[in-house]
């Protein structure tokens, strides 16, 4: 069997993100498990606000091509956002917008949600941990089709969550997400 490709996106480009912490934790939890790790940034990636005019014109940009193209060589897909104003930040949202709407030959829109389970988790310095971003990006992928696993991850006061080697701290945490690895590596591996 192949050996299994995972994915992991932070959906922050700011220096010190709590949320690439949280990516970097999940990243190492994975190579742990045996899994082939990639990590990207979104800012390797800069698109445009999706806006279908634009699209008409220009057709979708090579950086969403490549994007999805990146996803569709993986097996499953962790995605871990931020929280704006009780959701999920325009960085994320505009990039599955724009992916939504690749369409490489022999295949339909937005086919690459279908096709591999996704992972979401988030980190705050709230109580909350990000999970009302979580809420809305889960209805997102939902409502691209795609399998997102019943596992999810919210960091709470993730300004305190990290040692000074940006490991988690807590216990509880860090079986929370070796769960979600776990959880991940599962459902990848029955669709592979």
């Amino acid at each position: 069997m192949a050996a299994l490709k995972i994915l992991v996106i932070p959906g922050s480009l700011r220096s010190g993100s709590h949320n690439v912490k949280l990516a970097a934790v999940a990243a190492y939890e994975f190579a742990r498990a045996d899994a082939e790790v990639t990590r990207i940034s979104l800012g390797d990636f800069p698109l445009p606000i999706y806006d279908g005019d634009l699209q008409a014109r220009s057709g979708v940009p090579k950086n969403a091509v490549n994007l999805k193209r990146m996803i569709a060589s993986h097996h499953g897909v962790l995605l871990v956002t931020p929280e704006y104003n009780s959701s999920v930040p325009p960085l994320v949202k505009n990039a599955i917008d724009w992916i939504t709407r690749v369409q490489d030959e022999n295949e339909s829109r937005g086919q690459v949600f279908r096709e591999k389970p996704f992972a979401i988790a988030a980190a705050s310095e709230s109580r909350l941990g990000g999970s009302r971003a979580l809420s809305a990006l889960r209805l997102i992928l939902s409502a691209c089709r795609a399998t997102v696993i019943p596992n999810q991850f919210a960091l709470s006061f993730a300004d305190q969550a990290y040692d000074d080697m940006d490991r988690l701290k807590n216990p509880s945490d860090i079986e929370a997400m070796r769960a979600l690895v776990r959880q991940l590596i599962e459902v990848s591996q029955r669709m592979m």
